[in-house]
């Protein structure tokens, strides 16, 4: 019985990884929990766990006496005789008795291996935290083996892990069966076991997607100083070289982008801008603006706040589809920034605009009322002015202003 115990749990020793004087102390444990339970708390008692030959000793200690008053910590000097006194005992020495386990009774045996089961489960547990812990930071792959609405689990050596959608690419598609690549964000204890919460959308995922692709970056000639991302969409990379020969964005891109381009693919076509890093905080303003121009920048470092002037024509630019630009602008610089527009003097519009390009913007009708007042093309209208405008009764401030916006909007699209 002893060998089989033993071996059955150095099985799980081999299996998982477990330490073996971990599951000899665990084994010592709950031996010596049979012994107080058979011969009481008092009991003095000595467990031998001897993993390579696959066995378990325990050994009582009681004392020798006249007439036995204890029978757990005492034993009569005629039992002693009766067992074959070898070593000429005396009343008042200490005598040794190997126990064996099937006196134990059978109820106990069963119950240590019940108890034995529910600590290496535990320990198991415990390895999987600590393994996992160690990850944090880390890129893990693996497998996608089960979809579901609030999130994705995966199969990483055996072990699971959870991609929440939170922490999904927006419109990314996942697929059973598929690779995939995250960073472990999150290693929690519960009482069922270590969750490992696994993430794609986190900006340490992109930096760490830039470490496998840039050499140069792994080996510290180039550090990335900040990141700012909306994943799926749009993000925005400030680089620094601490060597002068070697341009930080230029290796970062790579020879005709194929560096930048196995990220971009990796995150969902996810548009990346690297920009080179400055202590300058307006320089590293404008650079994260880029590329739209800018006339001015008025910065507070003590409140963190940039004033950005700029031509109305770039101000879209400056803004990006939905916000997104100057959005990751303020999270990589850290700067909370504010835009003033001015007008653009119309003799510096590089083109005009038809007209009748414009007729669907502008309406059918505001199109053929402009028309019929000799106004051919966007500029004509814009130099004409709110008072020349006015002129035309079919037009009130409102609606002259509105005009006016219609036209602004589209030489801005157009730069």
């Amino acid at each position: 019985m002893n060998y089989d115990i033993v071996e059955s749990f150095a099985q799980m020793v081999r299996e998982k990884g477990i330490d073996r004087d971990v599951l000899g102390g665990i084994l010592e444990d709950i031996f010596g929990l049979l012994v107080r339970k058979k011969f009481g708390e008092n009991a003095r008692y000595e467990v031998v766990v001897n993993m390579d030959r696959g066995d378990i000793e325990i050994f009582l200690e009681r004392e020798i006496v006249e007439r036995v008053e204890d029978p757990n910590t005492q034993i009569s000097i005629d039992e002693v005789n009766a067992k074959g006194n070898e070593d000429e005992l005396e009343v008042g020495d200490e005598y040794v008795e190997k126990i064996e386990l099937a006196s134990l009774g059978r109820r106990l045996v069963t119950l240590a291996k019940q108890s034995l089961n529910q600590k290496l489960r535990e320990l198991e547990k415990d390895i999987v935290y600590n393994e996992y812990k160690e990850l944090l930071g880390e890129i893990v792959v693996g497998e996608i083996y089960q979809i579901r609405k609030n999130d994705i689990l995966i199969n990483h050596n055996k072990n699971e892990l959870v991609l929440p959608r939170s922490e999904q690419i927006p419109f990314e598609k996942y697929k059973k069966g598929e690779t995939i690549r995250a960073i472990v964000k999150e290693v929690k204890k519960t009482s069922s076991g270590p969750v490992i919460i696994i993430s794609r959308a986190d900006n340490l995922f992109l930096q760490r997607l830039f470490e496998i692709e840039v050499p140069e970056i792994y080996d510290g000639i180039i550090e990335i100083k900040s990141i700012a991302r909306e994943p799926g969409e749009r993000a925005k990379v400030a680089v620094e070289s601490t060597d002068n020969r070697i341009d930080a964005v230029g290796a970062c891109v790579g020879m005709k982008g194929v560096r930048i381009h196995a990220i971009v693919r990796e995150l969902n076509n996810e548009n990346i801008d690297v920009i080179h890093y400055s202590d300058d905080p307006a320089l590293f303003i404008q650079r994260a603006l880029a590329p739209a121009k800018l006339k001015s920048i008025e910065i507070n470092e003590e409140e963190k706040k940039a004033v950005v002037t700029a031509d109305s024509d770039q101000v879209s630019m400056i803004v990006g589809r939905n916000g997104v630009n100057i959005r990751l602008a303020m999270k990589l610089t850290g700067y909370e920034i504010e835009i003033i527009r001015e007008e653009k003097p119309f003799e510096e519009y590089e083109e005009d605009i038809e007209l009748i390009d414009l007729k669907e913007e502008l309406g059918a009708d505001v199109y053929e009322i402009l028309i019929n007042n000799r106004y051919d093309t966007a500029l004509e209208v814009l130099k004409a002015g709110p008072e020349k405008l006015k002129e035309i009764k079919e037009f009130d401030d409102q609606k002259i202003e509105e005009i006016l916006e219609i036209i602004k909007s589209q030489f801005e699209e157009e730069e």
